[in-house]
């Protein structure tokens, strides 16, 4: 099944919920390296660090995004080598620190992660639908990130495609073990970057057999590692076009495509289409069915064209929830296969 992993109030573990004060901290480890890069930036919203940023993590053990230290780590892929930064909240500013060859290409782009150039403004909620308007009106200050990077957004997507949100973490941090580079600087133990292009397309079936990745996924991913470089948005990329240019690769489809754009421009109206879990959550904040197909989603979102994957945002941070029923799906081991 297709799951972005979105469906969920937030994508962050409780216990980094808990902790969320340490990320609003000025207290630093005495320490820590000194950064490559460092600068402040204050927003002019009240910034949700963690929501803004949980579509980019893959579960509470992550290797590439962690919180610890007073702040959160990531790590990233840049036009010029690999990046870890460090963001936390010093009162009114956020704190960006950056290590590794790409730092000051990292650094530079930790605003638009963070929602800096979204428009919320933008969005009207309008009175087609009386929960839309009240989300809105709670969450005003929710936010759209864009990371500007497609590499790092589409193997991700691409070892989510069809299994279950859990069988996809477990695989991604398999290959982020076997074939990332460790984070640069002072990063807490065990992150890594996400492995390159490069570096996938040398790993052997054994290895990828012991990450446990099926054929059909496997055969995406060589695919698009071929052809990374031409998968990265230049100016004036909007998201029809990198859209079309990812569906010309085999394996990527329509899901998985608008699963990259919403995080690498931020697009506020693509929606994914094919996920097994989103049309049923929207379906039932909108109508309370149980029971929704993609085309019925498209069709209750569209009085929000334009800013359709806003509305997404909106319901699943505090939309009401599917009641669940029946088992959960079992992850396949392909390891066993």
């Amino acid at each position: 099944m297709r799951s972005s992993g979105w469906t969920a109030r937030c994508g962050w573990h409780p216990a980094d919920l808990f902790r969320e004060h340490l990320l609003s901290t000025s207290t630093t480890s005495g320490t820590r390296a000194v950064a490559d890069v460092a600068t402040t930036w204050v927003p002019d919203w009240p910034l949700d660090l963690l929501r803004v940023l949980s579509p980019h993590r893959r579960g509470a053990s992550d290797p590439t995004m962690q919180v610890g230290d007073g702040g959160l780590w990531r790590t990233t892929s840049t036009p010029e080598g690999s990046a870890t930064v460090r963001i936390a909240r010093e009162g009114p500013e956020v704190r960006i620190e950056a290590w590794g060859p790409g730092a000051g290409w990292a650094a530079a782009a930790v605003p638009g992660w963070l929602g800096a150039e979204d428009r919320p403004e933008e969005f009207s909620p309008g009175t087609a639908h009386p929960l839309v308007a009240e989300l809105h009106r709670t969450h005003p200050h929710l936010r759209l990130g864009r990371t500007g990077r497609t590499w790092d957004a589409l193997m991700p997507a691409v070892l989510e495609q069809k299994v279950t949100t859990a069988e996809a973490y477990r695989v991604f941090r398999e290959l982020c073990r076997l074939a990332g580079e460790p984070a640069p600087g002072p990063a807490p133990a065990g992150m890594r970057v996400l492995p390159s292009a490069r570096r996938l397309r040398e790993v052997t079936d054994w290895e990828w057999h012991r990450c446990g990745l099926d054929g059909a996924r496997r055969r995406a991913l060589i695919a698009v590692a071929g052809v990374a470089d031409r998968m990265e948005p230049d100016a004036g990329c909007d998201s029809a076009e990198l859209q079309r240019r990812l569906r010309v690769v085999p394996g990527i489809g329509v899901w998985t495509a608008a699963e990259v754009v919403q995080r690498v421009l931020g697009c506020p109206d693509t929606v994914s289409v094919g996920d097994y879990h989103l049309k049923n959550t929207v379906g039932f904040a909108l109508t309370g069915r149980r029971n929704t197909d993609d085309e019925e989603m498209i069709a209750l979102l569209e009085p929000w064209r334009g800013q359709r994957q806003r509305v997404v945002r909106l319901i699943l941070a505090g939309g009401p929830r599917r009641p669940r029923r029946g088992p959960r799906f079992a992850p396949t081991d392909y390891r066993r296969v």
